[in-house]
């Protein structure tokens, strides 16, 4: 549980220091589209900085879904919207709202509860189909987001948002399903390539997303893709329990958190 919150600090601190330097690529001299502007923020320290902190996150979502049931690291997941939401009214000067903060302190409080009522991960090695499925849930994210451009602009933002959490949801389970990680077993394993293709994907979608609409929709809709479907997994394919007795403190933290996440997703992308 430590490492899913430490992959939380390091993916919601990494959007802001990300957010300053592309604000500071803006405002430097000269000309150019979105590739000379994604070339002049890669040159700060702080989007390396950024890039790192992504890498180190996702070591310690690796380590915790080796260890924690899929439901406790996919709320941990989302609760990054509330570090990047503290980080940048610090950072970046955002004024949070008392709402805002309340949605802060309710994450921390389903944390909580998940924390005291997690057990360990399932025991189950999954099976073939599930790990196809993944794959082919991982390819129907590719698609949709390489589709995202021509979808019906009503809505568009939420099934590319949704898209995305699917993509990262496959992600999740991925991990669960790749038993050995040696070379050979890696390349034989379809969950590998299942991880590759939903990552890739689930960033493709979530950026189509964010281009085309409000950051608060798109961000909505990845937060509910990437916990409920992967926790239900987690549970009824791989084995994932809580502590004896508090299955019920196991669900209203996973639910606390998860709310207390879409009220703050406006953070999906730092504000300008």
């Amino acid at each position: 549980m430590v490492c899913a919150l430490g992959a939380a600090v390091c993916f919601g601190t990494a959007t802001v220091l990300q957010a300053m330097a592309a604000r500071a690529a803006a405002e430097a001299p000269g000309r150019g589209g979105d590739a000379a502007l994604l070339l002049r923020a890669v040159r700060q320290w702080r989007y390396i900085a950024g890039l790192a902190l992504d890498g180190l996150g996702f070591v310690f979502q690796v380590a915790a879904l080796r260890s924690v049931p899929i439901y406790a690291v996919g709320a941990a997941l989302a609760a990054s919207l509330a570090v990047t939401a503290v980080v940048a009214a610090r950072l970046l000067r955002v004024r949070l709202s008392g709402m805002e903060w309340g949605a802060v302190g309710v994450v921390c409080a389903g944390l909580g509860m998940l924390g005291l009522a997690s057990g360990t991960e399932g025991e189950r090695a999954g099976s073939d189909a599930l790990r196809y499925a993944m794959l082919a849930t991982a390819v129907g994210v590719l698609v949709l987001g390489l589709l995202g451009g021509r979808l019906p602009e009503r809505g568009r933002g939420l099934v590319l948002g949704l898209g995305a959490g699917f993509g990262f949801g496959v992600v999740e389970v991925s991990v669960r399903l790749i038993d050995e990680v040696s070379v050979g077993a890696l390349v034989a394993n379809v969950a590998t390539y299942a991880l590759v293709v939903g990552g890739g994907a689930a960033f493709l979608a979530l950026t189509s997303g964010l281009q085309r609409g409000a950051v608060t929709v798109p961000t909505a809709g990845m937060v509910i893709g990437e916990t409920i479907g992967p926790a239900v997994i987690g549970v009824v394919w791989l084995g994932d329990r809580t502590r004896e007795g508090l299955g019920w403190l196991a669900v209203m933290g996973f639910g606390v958190a998860v709310a207390g996440a879409l009220a703050l997703a406006r953070f999906g992308e730092a504000p300008e």
